[in-house]
């Protein structure tokens, strides 16, 4: 071993913090790419020992448990209990509520509230009829959070939301389908669709609005 090896510092606890509050949002963006919801687990296990928080973030598992938004197959079975189409961006946005309400939330845009309330206000209007996600963004503008890879063809969720922790997330969750090699088409539409808007905090089941593609995609009850 050598001197400068003896002389080599540790990270400090704020260096760990930043890097694991870094990944933690990295995931949140790109839940494929680092895998998935066990990822995302692990990353909040991480973030809840390192700010002392391991009893809130219990209570807060708790919580989705009793709202319905996490199944003995996670959340990502809450979403397959309405539909069938449990996408990883869609159980990120899930996450990204309890991250916003602990703080570990990096919003890409934050919207003031006249904006948020209008949001708000609007997503049942939306979901009347199909809305591919061009014409979302054309109206609601870029989001604060968003869930899934760059594909244009793949599935994702635009999330809105305010500074306030307690405001509840504004969730868009859009759908498509990629097509066999074969075809002469990449994906079953140009670009994805809306299936739903949900307004988290509320039981899991009662936050969603579903547009007539997203109505169509549920289990029959």
């Amino acid at each position: 071993m050598t001197d400068a090896d003896t002389r080599r510092e540790t990270r400090t606890g704020e260096q760990v913090r930043d890097y694991l509050l870094a990944q933690l949002n990295a995931t949140l963006r790109r839940p494929g790419m680092y895998g998935g919801e066990t990822a995302l687990r692990l990353f909040f296990d991480a973030m809840a020992f390192t700010d002392d928080r391991e009893q809130a973030w219990r209570e807060e598992q708790d919580s989705l448990r009793e709202r319905g938004a996490f199944l003995s197959t996670g959340v990502r079975g809450a979403f397959e209990s309405l539909w069938d189409a449990g996408t990883e961006d869609m159980v990120a946005s899930v996450y990204a509520e309890c991250a916003h309400r602990h703080g570990w939330l990096h919003l890409d845009r934050v919207l003031p509230r006249d904006e948020y309330d209008g949001l708000i206000g609007v997503g049942e209007t939306w979901c009347e009829g199909d809305r591919t996600l061009g014409q979302i963004l054309g109206m609601a503008g870029p989001p604060s959070l968003h869930c899934g890879g760059t594909n244009p063809y793949r599935p994702k969720t635009l999330v809105y939301a305010t500074e306030h922790p307690r405001d509840p997330l504004l969730c868009l969750h859009f759908w498509n389908e990629l097509l066999e090699p074969s075809t002469d088409r990449v994906a079953l539409y140009d670009e994805p669709v809306l299936l739903a808007v949900r307004v988290g905090g509320a039981d899991f089941a009662d936050g969603f609005t579903f547009t007539p593609t997203g109505t169509n995609r549920r289990w029959e009850t």
